[in-house]
């Protein structure tokens, strides 16, 4: 019996969209987040032929570029985005920012005019690479279509490092549209490194030294094998443990072992210092002030304080830690985790700033996790989520504004299973409240919290402290945000959120309990009453 004759099949050829596509689930990145225009429309139309990439429209670029970074905080991977020519990747460029300085994997594909359209100087023609550079740690046009694959598995190496950064590739629309050939191969994973046994044994002879010793902790070293770590040592050397307060990512809460976080302002930030003759850096930057103020020092360690690096940024500053440990004979387990009790409800009264922390710090559940954008409102709430459940913290790393809502983002959609609080400045969120409708389309597990005292509070302080005296009735009126004010309630039901204001204690910690019991993104406006 003769069996059925052979047929030989012919490949459909890839374009180079699909390439990319697929050359990114390669290398396991399998979220883009995207505001795509037409030099973009056959990578979104490959998304209907590689089904296993998840994209997440934004309504801003800025939206996009804050998720990313808020999804490789919690998962260590990067996230693609795509964005539109050159203002696309301008309109983005304030949160990569805050990605870089938050040393935040990310994966930008950012459309070109096709390369014949070029000479033309077309109305959106622009120098992607200038806008790329200041934030993108790798910047590469792609120069044909067949080097699709390998010039997008080379973005995700460089994304992932160590140290890890942003990536930016630039494709030109006719490489998308063109025969591209097989996707890339896998980038190899990153291995970061442990420091040389030198480096580590001339630590440890500096905390037996008898000197004032602070250990100084970024990165790796903040999440909670680091803590943990750091806490032995502290245990056994009596070394202070200092929290670089831009860093990425904290660990906190109960179980959690505490470090010091170092302050906003630079003289309580150089008075927590004062004394020290060394400070040991696991993953961190010597300590300097966020602005330069008349007649005081940018440094806020102690002058002739001497810096020694336990573990550089591309280096495992938590098992640099462990080992340092093991180094000076610390015990095994450390005795001294989080002591912090969880906060009591506040009382019935004004919603103040401490009302509102102390009522997440009661409510907050097992591993939340709280991205937050408050600045003269924190060092109130701050000290009450000590004490709360476990949870991850996602401060202002770069200080561009806008980060909250966006971080908090891609954050929910790293963690499904979590639930998210974004902490969040009235005047911030202005910035990226098209967050919201994300969220919404998404079905998110985000509670975003809008401290409302309708004034970007923190440049009445900023006035006084860069010697403008006194806020007049004309500067006043460029940091006041009413008439009108902003309804919340208004803008958040018309993105799809539910919300609810608060204008009491009682009132916050109804609507609070209501939605930490609730999945789903909602809002409360947190009408904050002024604290003395």
């Amino acid at each position: 019996m003769r069996g059925a004759p052979y047929v030989l099949m012919k490949r459909t050829p890839m374009d180079g969209a699909e390439c990319l596509l697929r050359t990114l689930l390669a290398n396991e990145v399998d979220l883009c987040l995207m505001n795509p225009g037409t030099s973009e429309m056959r990578f979104v139309a490959a998304l209907d032929r590689v089904p296993r990439m998840r994209g997440v429209l934004g309504l801003f670029e800025g939206v996009c570029s804050g998720a990313a970074d808020g999804y490789a905080r919690m998962t260590g991977k990067p996230a693609a985005t795509l964005f539109h020519l050159g203002p696309g990747l301008a309109n983005a460029l304030a949160n990569l920012h805050n990605a870089r300085k938050a040393r935040s994997p990310v994966v930008n594909i950012v459309g070109q005019h096709s390369t014949q359209h070029l000479d033309h100087d077309a109305p959106l023609t622009a120098d992607i690479e200038a806008f790329a550079r200041p934030v993108s740690g790798w910047v590469r046009t792609l120069e044909r279509a067949e080097a699709m694959g390998e010039a997008a598995s080379a973005a995700v190496a460089a994304a992932m490092g160590p140290p890890a950064g942003v990536a930016t590739l630039i494709v030109p629309a006719d490489f998308s549209w063109s025969e591209a050939g097989d996707p890339g191969c896998p980038a190899p994973r990153p291995c970061r490194p442990l420091p040389p046994n030198e480096r580590v044994r001339l630590v440890a002879c500096a905390l037996r030294s008898g000197q004032a010793v602070g250990l100084l902790l970024s990165g790796s070293a903040l999440q909670a094998r680091g803590l943990r770590a750091a806490a032995r040592l502290r245990a056994a050397t009596g070394v202070r443990v200092f929290a670089d307060r831009y860093a990425a990512r904290m660990a906190r809460g109960a179980g959690i072992p505490a470090a010091e976080r170092i302050p906003y302002f630079p003289e309580p930030a150089q008075a927590l210092l004062a004394g020290f003759e060394r400070l040991i850096l696991v993953e961190a930057h010597p300590p300097v002030s966020f602005f330069g103020y008349p007649g005081l020092r940018s440094s806020l360690a102690p002058a002739g304080c001497a810096f020694d690096v336990l573990a550089s940024e591309d280096e495992d500053g938590a098992a640099a830690l462990e080992w340092l440990a093991q180094e000076v004979g610390a015990p095994s387990s450390e005795s001294a985790a989080s002591g912090a009790p969880r906060p009591d409800l506040p009382g019935a009264g004004p919603l103040t700033a401490a009302a509102i922390g102390k009522t997440v710090g009661a409510l907050l559940p097992e591993a939340a996790i709280v991205s937050d954008e408050t600045v003269s409102s924190n060092e109130r709430i701050w000290p009450h989520l000590a004490g709360a459940r476990s949870h991850d913290h996602l401060p202002i790393t770069g200080g561009a504004i806008g980060q909250g809502l966006p971080v908090a983002l891609g954050a929910a959609l790293a963690c499904p299973g979590r639930k998210v609080v974004a902490l969040e400045a009235d005047g911030s969120a202005m910035y990226t409240l098209q967050s919201l409708w994300t969220m919404a389309r998404e079905r998110l597990d985000v509670t975003t919290v809008i401290l409302s005292n309708r004034r970007y509070r923190i440049l009445d302080i900023e006035m006084q402290r860069t010697g403008g005296a006194a806020v007049g009735p004309r500067a006043g009126q460029m940091i006041d945000l009413g008439r009108p004010d902003p309804d919340w309630m208004k803008l958040a039901e018309g993105f799809g959120v539910p919300a609810a204001r608060a204008a009491t204690a009682e009132d916050f910690i109804r609507e609070f309990a209501a939605s930490m019991r609730e999945p789903g993104p909602s809002l409360i406006e947190a009408a904050l009453t002024q604290e003395a």
